[in-house]
Formats: structure tokens, C-alpha cells, sequence
């Protein structure tokens, strides 16, 4: 137990600090050497007096489509379990997404959903809501491989990553979603493989909840998945829009598939993420635009309507939950 504080006081307190501060030189370093600095900055000051500030508000409701599209994945994903509303449903999601902000790769949503189910139903939940997050990873995985390949020629001769490297990356990454997509579509292996292990009948409840997933709820996800992904990249084209990257929608299309594709399989941390994030816009985005100032705004905007909203409405909406974990023995 010490030893995971002693980590976790590591990350949080040491190298997520040093990683924002190094990812963050990086990117002034970068729009620094943009050229026609002081130009970009007039487009960017511009840009919120235009017509195109309405881009802004509309990246701003989709915000809370996404989101509610992923309360409609949750809902039907624990139906079997426990009849949730999609208000209900909409809170859990914005409690896990304040939870997430200070776990790698934001793994801590799982525990902000929990919190709204029932007790007995609570940890039964955890394998139900890692299948949801699957089913948006074989989206990723799926429409950042077929970026890489699109955009193959074009980050070989913005020599981002050498030809052999990037072989080995979209080798790894085809091998990976078709690992993740025969597990997706056969979750009853795993919880056969549970029922085998020694010892495992007092935690085989935590996985028998997946035998519900059926091949019809399983597609609904991934097609609710993809609705998101779909949302995602509209807002990023109409954050270009109105920050004066000039990109066609097809390139901004894959740019920023490839990118999410990056930010999945990189573990990444709340302080540090936003300088990842940018660093991938500017290296992705700029084959394509030289406008990094443009792209840094585009990137900060989406990391912060997003993110940093929704983790704030979601604390305020923890703090009214009345019951919280008093059952310590949960079980069948």
C-alpha cells in the first residue's frame, strides 16, 4: 500500500509536472518559429469577433451530445443489471469523466459510474463499463489505422517517424484491433477463462454480468462508438475553422484520427495530457497547415470543453450523492 502511494505521489507531484513542462517548451518552441507569428495571433484575436464564433457554440452543444450518447451506451450496457434513466445515466457518465481526470489514460471513470448503481450491482458494473470503453478503442484503433495508412506518404516525407518504424506501429496497431475485436465479439471466453482459475467462484460474478452482451447490443455499441468519434472530429473541423487552420475535411479527418489512435495507446496523465495533445496537433495536423498557433487553440479549446467542463459539472454532482459505497462486502 505504501509503495502504490509512494507512486502515485511520483507521478502526480513529479513526472506528470515535468512531462506538461516538457511537452509545453516543446510547443512554444513551435508556434515560436511559426512564421508571421504576430499575423496568426491577429487571425486568432479576429476569429472571436466573426460569424465563425458560432463554431464555438456549436462545438460546445456537441459536447453535450457526445456525452450523451455515451449515457446511452452505459444505460443499455446495464439494463440487465439494473434499469438506470438516461438523466441517471448522464450523471454517472459526468461523475466517472471527474474521477478520470487523475488516472492514466482515464481509468477512473469506472469508479464515478459505480457510485450511481445499486449496492450489490456496483462492481458488477466495472466489467459492463470496460466493454462499453472497448467498443470506443476498436473505433479508435479502427479509423486511426486507416488514417496511417492514408497519411503513410505524407508523415514519411514529414519525416515524423521513419518508414520502418511506422511499419512496426501499423503492424502492432492491426494485431492489436484484431486481438481486441475477437475478444469483443467472444466475451464468454473470458468469463470461462475466470470459472478455470483456482479459487476464482467468489469473484466469478464480476464477469458472469457479460453474458448478456449479445452480437446485437455488442454492434449497437460500436455504432454508438463511432456516433462519438463522428462528433469528435466535427468539432475539430469547426475549431479550424473559426482558428483559421486551412485544411480540407478530409485531412483533418484522418490528422486527428491518427491522433486520438496516438493518444489511446500512450499512457497519459490529466497535467500532462494537454501538452501531449498539442504536441501530436502540431506534428499531425501541421503536414497539412502551418498555422500551429491555430492548431495549439484548436487543441486547447477541445481539451477544455470536453474535459475540463465536464469533470467540473461531474465533482458538483458527486457531492450530492447521499450513499456512497456503505455496503464494504458486495456480492450475488
Amino acid at each position: 500500500m505504501k509503495l502504490n502511494r509512494n507512486i502515485k505521489i511520483f507521478i502526480n507531484y513529479f513526472l506528470g509536472p515535468v512531462l506538461f513542462l516538457w511537452l509545453s517548451w516543446f510547443i512554444y518552441r513551435e508556434i515560436k518559429n511559426q512564421p508571421d507569428l504576430e499575423k496568426a495571433w491577429l487571425r486568432i484575436r479576429s476569429s472571436f469577433r466573426s460569424p465563425l464564433i458560432w463554431n464555438l457554440a456549436a462545438v460546445i452543444l456537441l459536447m453535450i451530445v457526445n456525452w450523451s450518447i455515451e449515457a446511452i451506451k452505459w444505460k443499455i450496457s446495464v439494463k440487465q443489471i439494473q434499469q438506470v434513466s438516461f438523466i441517471k445515466a448522464f450523471k454517472a457518465v459526468l461523475s466517472g469523466v471527474s474521477f478520470s481526470v487523475s488516472t492514466p489514460n482515464r481509468v477512473g471513470e469506472y469508479l464515478g459510474r459505480v457510485l450511481y448503481m445499486n449496492e450489490g450491482n456496483r462492481l458488477k458494473t466495472i466489467s459492463i463499463t470496460i466493454v462499453g470503453s472497448m467498443s470506443q478503442l476498436i473505433i479508435t484503433l479502427l479509423m486511426g489505422c486507416i488514417g496511417f495508412i492514408i497519411l503513410l506518404r505524407k508523415i514519411e516525407t514529414g519525416q515524423i517517424v521513419s518508414s520502418i518504424w511506422l511499419e512496426v506501429i501499423l503492424y502492432a496497431v492491426m494485431a492489436t484491433l484484431l486481438i481486441l475485436t475477437l475478444i469483443y465479439f467472444h466475451l464468454s471466453w473470458l468469463t470461462k477463462w475466470v470459472d478455470r482459475l483456482p479459487g476464482s467462484s467468489r469473484y466469478t460474478y464480476l464477469v458472469k454480468a457479460l453474458d448478456h452482451f449479445n452480437i446485437t447490443l455488442l454492434l449497437q455499441l460500436l455504432l454508438l462508438s463511432a456516433a462519438r468519434f463522428i462528433v469528435f472530429i466535427i468539432q475539430y473541423y469547426l475549431l479550424f475553422r473559426l482558428f483559421d487552420v486551412q485544411v480540407l475535411w478530409w485531412q483533418a479527418f484522418w490528422t486527428v484520427s491518427v491522433s486520438f489512435l496516438i493518444l489511446a495507446v500512450i499512457p497519459t496523465f490529466a497535467i500532462a495530457e494537454l501538452g501531449l495533445r498539442g504536441e501530436i496537433g502540431l506534428r499531425l495536423v501541421g503536414l497539412f497547415s502551418a498555422n500551429g498557433l491555430g492548431i495549439w487553440m484548436t487543441t486547447v479549446t477541445i481539451w477544455f470543453v470536453n474535459l475540463i467542463i465536464p469533470a467540473v459539472a461531474g465533482s458538483l454532482l458527486i457531492l450530492s450523492i447521499k450513499k456512497i459505497f456503505t455496503n464494504k462486502n458486495e456480492n450475488t
